[in-house]
């Protein structure tokens, strides 16, 4: 058994119905512990786009961290996810952001096709919020707390990240 943080994002389409169905699914598969709200955040990276919808989910299950990862990957591919252009629009993005292991230790990964930590978390705010939201005393394994790096970013990256909804 793990427990996973996943952070999901949308900017294609109907985003809340993308995130809810990801999270429904998720649900669905028993393993949904927590959500976030909903948060509205403009685009992070060089491409052009329209803003995000954001979300960060806890779940636990019977998966190990490429598990976690190949269920991102499905629920992506459900929403019609295209990966043609590195950080550019998406129907539904899916990013394993932690996993941590039975025993409470973090699991760590260098290998390029599963960064663990999300070697990019800990600078995003579109993360940080909403996890601090569901979680105020999370830690970001190798960082620290979550509350911490979001009180070490940029004032107005902070203030972008926009409560929408509550996820439903």
């Amino acid at each position: 058994m793990t427990r996973a943080v996943l952070s999901l994002g949308a900017n294609l389409g109907d985003r809340a119905a993308a995130l809810r169905t990801a999270v429904a699914a998720l649900k669905g598969d028993g393993v949904l512990v927590a959500r976030s709200t909903l948060y509205e955040t403009p685009p992070w990276g060089p491409v052009e786009q329209p803003p995000y919808l954001n979300a960060v989910v806890v779940v636990r299950g019977d998966r190990d961290a490429a598990g976690w990862l190949a269920r991102a990957h499905e629920l992506e591919q459900a929403a019609g996810r295209t990966r043609d252009v590195r950080w550019g629009p998406r129907t539904l993005d899916v990013d394993v952001v932690t996993v941590t292991g039975d025993d409470g230790r973090p699991v760590l990964s260098d290998d390029p096709a599963l960064t663990l930590p999300h070697p990019r978390a800990h600078e995003r705010a579109f993360v940080l919020v909403p996890w601090a939201s569901l979680d105020p005393t999370a830690v970001l394994p190798g960082r620290g707390r979550v509350s911490d790096l979001l009180a070490a970013l940029p004032p107005e990256d902070v203030a972008a990240v926009v409560r929408w909804e509550h996820l439903r």
